[in-house]
């Protein structure tokens, strides 16, 4: 009985070595046919699909969340504490702005409130006409159109030249604090080499041509929508 069985059992383990290998020699033959190239490619493309996708949505909050503390420390920078108890981050209106100075067709205006009054806003914007591009700046404005803070968030200007309108490299960006349409002249917007009241840079003119220019305008649009931004509610 033993014996019969051990026989079955080799019997059984042959037929299936046999099978197999008739598998193998399909599936060498399979791989001879461009069909099967095309369907190789097509799973590798789908799995690393599908690993891009779970990479994403793994990462994406965490991206969210640093891009949202980044913004709330540049609001810190042009809009002082003591001047709003409010969530800035979260106040945020949307004003169509196409051809009103701030460079962008809907501007993002965050608005400070303290007891429930606006008593500051601030707002991205372009200054266009850099030397190598525009350059993305955060502007914080009283409500009396007074500038609270200018900064540069981003621009591609040349290192050790125009990249000075950063606070890292130079102050000069600090002297836009405390301006206003009503306190400098329109001349006055300009850099001295052009008869303005603004530096310009040894060996680079057109960057802060275009950071001046565009600090005006942004007070310009602020000016424009005054009325509706001071009466913004949550």
């Amino acid at each position: 009985m033993i014996a019969l069985n051990k026989e079955a059992l080799l019997q059984f383990a042959l037929l299936r070595w046999q099978r197999l290998r008739r598998n193998f020699d399909d599936l060498d033959a399979l791989r001879q046919r461009l069909d099967y190239q095309t369907y190789l490619l097509a799973v590798c493309a789908l799995a690393a699909s599908l690993l891009l996708g779970i990479g994403d949505l793994v990462t994406k909050e965490a991206i969210a969340e640093r891009q949202a503390e980044d913004l709330r420390a540049t609001l810190g920078q042009v809009l002082p504490e003591a001047l709003y108890d409010n969530d800035v981050l979260a106040s945020l209106r949307v004003i169509p702005s196409a051809g009103e100075g701030t460079g962008l067709d809907q501007t993002e205006v965050f608005v400070a409130k303290k007891g429930g009054e606006v008593t500051a806003v601030a707002f991205k914007m372009l200054a266009t006409g850099g030397y190598a591009g525009d350059l993305t700046l955060m502007v914080g404005v009283d409500r009396d159109g007074k500038i609270l803070g200018v900064r540069v968030i981003s621009h591609a200007e040349t290192p050790g030249l125009g990249d000075k309108v950063e606070t890292s490299k130079s102050g000069w960006i600090l002297g836009f604090n405390g301006r206003s349409l009503s306190n400098t002249s329109p001349q006055g917007w300009r850099v001295k080499k052009d008869g303005g009241d603004f530096d310009q840079f040894a060996g680079a003119t057109i960057t802060p041509r275009a950071v001046v220019k565009g600090v005006e305008g942004g007070l310009k649009f602020f000016e424009r929508h005054r009325q509706e931004l001071l009466a913004a509610t949550e």
